[in-house]
């Protein structure tokens, strides 16, 4: 059994676990899960799991990737839900789980401070709030959404559709840099929480995919 009881990849239904043939070398593949196993709780492989799920998934395929029971798997991604590092959705009567947005967005956040200083970001984000402005003088709209709303079938393939391509992606990576920017000021002061700066005014600047 492993750290939480669970028992071992190809438990028979009786309990028993299913032999290997000591005469066969080890494939690999199953060296590495055996190793994965032994060396980590079922939590931190749950947690790696989540980690790189971005499409709802069954707790009960979670837990088969994780190499756990579904109701290990469901206790432990109950306290993920709770942390803020998994989101869930209703699929008829099943719930199924995915990485929130916040956790990747924050994930990204810490990558992106771990390259550039705090400085150099704030320099971009000033930057990319400039380009925003021009976009909104120019064109008499508030967001992207606006901007695309005015846009003919016609204009996708145009300088216009480019235009909104980039307004967009600029957008959520004002998004990004403010919540590094948050990130560092929270680590620097000692708490864990923190609200970034100002954002370039949409109603939904703070959704970020």
């Amino acid at each position: 059994m492993d750290r939480d009881g669970e028992e071992p990849r190809g438990a028979l239904p009786d309990g028993g676990a299913e032999r290997r043939d000591e005469s066969e070398p080890l494939d690999v593949n199953e060296a590495v899960e055996a190793d994965w196993i032994a060396e980590t709780t079922p939590f931190e492989r749950i947690y790696d799991v989540v980690r790189g799920t971005y499409e709802p998934q069954s707790a009960d395929r979670i837990a088969d990737r994780a190499r756990v029971s579904p109701t290990t798997a469901r206790k432990h991604l109950r306290t993920l839900v709770d942390a803020g590092e998994v989101s869930t959705r209703q699929d008829g009567q099943a719930t199924r789980y995915r990485r929130s947005e916040t956790a990747i967005v924050t994930d990204h956040a810490q990558s992106l401070l771990a390259e550039r200083t705090p400085a150099e970001i704030a320099s971009g984000v000033a930057e990319m709030k400039g380009k925003i402005r021009e976009w909104r003088e120019e064109y008499g709209v508030d967001s992207p959404g606006e901007f695309a709303r005015e846009l003919e079938v016609s204009d996708a393939d145009s300088d216009r559709g480019a235009v909104l391509t980039e307004w967009q992606t600029t957008r959520r990576n004002l998004a990004l840099a403010e919540a590094a920017l948050a990130i560092g000021a929270a680590s620097d002061s000692g708490h864990l929480t923190g609200e970034g700066g100002d954002r370039d005014g949409d109603e939904d600047a703070s959704a970020v995919v």
